[in-house]
């Protein structure tokens, strides 16, 4: 070691050191090649998934609009029934949300929790400047809702800008007038069910993909090299097609008067007035979506079969095994990398899908992703970040057991 010390560079510098600024320099030219990469997922993927959990947590629709009656709740604990301080500061409130033009944003916070109780806020606020004490019965003389302990413990929550009420309304949970969560009515149980349909969808629509895709990915990998070209074309034909097009084409193949049930007439395979309902449907959702989607599942068992040789399946026949056993024990064991990453891919797309379910699932066929846009649409974007987190979530647990079960480096892509 102490003569690796005293070695030097022609210029004159210790070997060690000169070594040292080397890596440094080497690391500091690696960092800036993939600069531009990582800035990239910074802005266009890890910012807007922090933003979007910050807003499903985070709504001050409420806090900022009644501050009094916020300063009241910090002053007195949950189990405190609301007195005549508390319809006071609530009055004052209300009329400064009229003068301010704020009563919408404020009921419509509350409207997330209790329905039906923004027309609550923006009629009482109109009347707020002529209410005169005592306010607990002029609020009361103005609607008796005002008197509701669930309302008041809404609002109690509201009060901070941050809350985890979205997150119990994605789950069909509610808070109680005493605090506490229960489980909403079973005829407002909404959001639960749409998750469990998407995923059940999912799934069924990644089993599609994999059945049909399976001999189409053999064939590529076993015809010759012209017609597995052909082939190839047919199969990256739709990643070269509009997704809008591509689906309103399946809307005039699927519909009452369209292409498929005009032939299935015209040779007799179902009468007249017994035309199959194949769109507005999950029917629908299911055939189009697995059409879309076929590719994300051939192209990744396409890359696995390509590279099996052959000669492993000759040699099991000449040792016996039929063509079953061959396939089973030798040809299938080595495509399970392939379908592993097809079927992950496929349906972590499936899930998240919209412009398809939107146009030909109707109300029967819709997913998850359609309640989002619904919510986003009406500006309750608070809502809307609740429940995408709650299917991020969902994604993770599923990529997690995967990776338990199977194996992520098992995943071949390409």
């Amino acid at each position: 070691m102490a003569d690796v010390a005293l070695l030097t560079t022609s210029d004159g510098r210790p070997l060690a050191q000169a070594l040292v600024q080397a890596q440094a320099r080497a690391r500091r030219r690696a960092f800036f090649l993939v600069l531009p990469l990582l800035l990239f997922v910074i802005f266009s993927f890890i910012l807007p998934i922090g933003q979007m959990l910050h807003r499903s947590v985070y709504n001050d629709g409420f806090s900022a609009s009644a501050p009094e009656l916020g300063a009241w709740f910090a002053q007195n604990p949950a189990s405190t029934p609301p007195d005549e301080a508390a319809f006071a500061a609530l009055a004052a409130d209300l009329a400064n949300m009229q003068a301010n033009r704020l009563a919408g944003e404020a009921g419509t916070r509350i409207n997330y929790v209790i329905p039906e109780t923004r027309s609550l806020f923006t009629r009482t606020a109109r009347d707020a400047k002529n209410l005169t004490p005592p306010y607990q019965a002029a609020l009361l003389a103005v609607d008796p809702k005002w008197g509701d302990p669930a309302l008041w413990q809404a609002m109690r929550a509201a009060s901070s800008a941050y809350t985890l009420d979205f997150y119990l309304v994605s789950a069909d949970f509610q808070r109680t007038a005493d605090g506490s969560i229960e489980r909403v009515d079973e005829n407002r149980q909404i959001y639960i069910a749409l998750f469990v349909k998407t995923f059940i969808l999912s799934a069924i629509i990644t089993v599609l993909c994999l059945l049909i895709a399976f001999p189409v990915a053999h064939l590529l990998a076993t015809l010759p090299m012209a017609k597995a070209n052909l082939l190839m074309i047919l199969v990256l034909l739709p990643f070269w097609t509009s997704l809008l097009v591509r689906t309103t084409s399946w809307m005039a193949l699927l519909q009452g008067e369209g292409v498929i049930n005009d032939l299935l007439v015209w040779i007799g395979a179902i009468a007249e007035d017994g035309r199959l309902r194949m769109i507005n449907n999950q029917t629908g959702t299911i055939i189009v979506m697995t059409h879309i989607l076929l590719p994300f599942m051939i192209l990744p068992l396409y890359s696995v079969m390509k590279v099996i040789p052959p000669s492993y399946a000759r040699a099991a026949r000449s040792l016996g095994a039929t063509s079953w056993t061959t396939f089973r024990r030798i040809y299938l064991p080595q495509t399970l990398p392939g379908v592993a990453a097809g079927s992950l891919l496929v349906f972590i797309l499936a899930v998240g899908y919209y412009i398809t379910p939107a146009l030909v699932g109707g109300a029967d066929g819709q997913l998850i992703s359609n309640l989002i846009d619904f919510h986003m649409d009406r500006s309750n974007w608070s809502m809307a970040a609740a429940l995408s987190a709650m299917l991020l979530v969902g994604v993770l647990i599923l990529y997690w057991l995967y990776d338990r079960l199977v194996g992520i480096d098992r995943l071949k892509l390409g």
